[in-house]
């Protein structure tokens, strides 16, 4: 019997992968086979699929990528959140936490790892939030506990943190150089829907034109990536 064989027993812990690339899905599977104790009872590549199979499947915690093919990680972790309230979701992702990690807590989610971390540090990560704890790195703790306690300094915030989840896809696009067209693709929504968000952003961040707009966009991607 292969590790990709190991059946479950009265003690094994389910866990269900969410990536929509099948190497990534495969390298977690092999992490995780190697531990005796775990299952990776199913894959799923987009949200869709991850919330059929948690009804299905009763996972006991979820993988998940931020960026998904039909919707965002951070929509998917609320849907499992409304829908399967005490199941734990570890956000994965290639993106720097400081863009994702304090969303993905605020919609639910119970830690946050990038993709370039080894296998040890995966497994450290998925056994922190099986144990019930919250996972992040070392420089985002002091973060995370501001969070949690109310205690943030205004002075430290950006303007950035204000935007909604989805305006803040919108806005992360538009620093990576993405158009209206190619943004309303990613996001599946319509190119009408993107330019409302976009006006709106403007108004958050107190910017005039739209290619104010972009130049703040890109120097804050670009920012983030520096601190990465």
């Amino acid at each position: 019997m292969t590790k990709r064989d190991k059946q479950p027993s009265a003690k094994t812990t389910k866990i269900l992968l969410v990536d929509d690339h099948p190497m990534m899905r495969e390298g977690l599977r092999q992490i995780i086979g190697c531990e005796p104790d775990l299952l990776v009872c199913g894959e799923a590549e987009n949200a869709f699929q991850a919330l059929e199979l948690v009804g299905k499947l009763k996972p006991d915690l979820v993988l998940a990528d931020i960026t998904l093919p039909d919707k965002s990680g951070l929509e998917l972790i609320k849907d499992i959140q409304a829908m399967h309230p005490n199941l734990p979701v570890l956000a994965i992702s290639m993106h720097d936490e400081a863009l994702y990690a304090e969303r993905v807590l605020r919609a639910g989610g119970r830690g946050y790892i990038m993709k370039h971390e080894g296998g040890k540090k995966m497994m450290q990560a998925i056994r922190c939030v099986l144990s019930g704890q919250v996972s992040v790195s070392e420089k985002m703790s002091m973060k995370i506990l501001e969070i949690f306690s109310g205690r943030r300094m205004d002075s430290s915030s950006s303007p950035v943190e204000n935007l909604t989840d989805r305006e803040f896809e919108v806005f992360r696009h538009i620093g990576e150089g993405l158009g209206t067209k190619k943004i309303a693709e990613q996001m599946r929504v319509s190119a009408k829907t993107v330019e409302v968000h976009r006006i709106n952003i403007k108004a958050k961040l107190n910017l005039k034109t739209m290619p104010e707009l972009i130049r703040y966009a890109v120097r804050w991607v670009e920012s983030q990536s520096a601190r990465g």
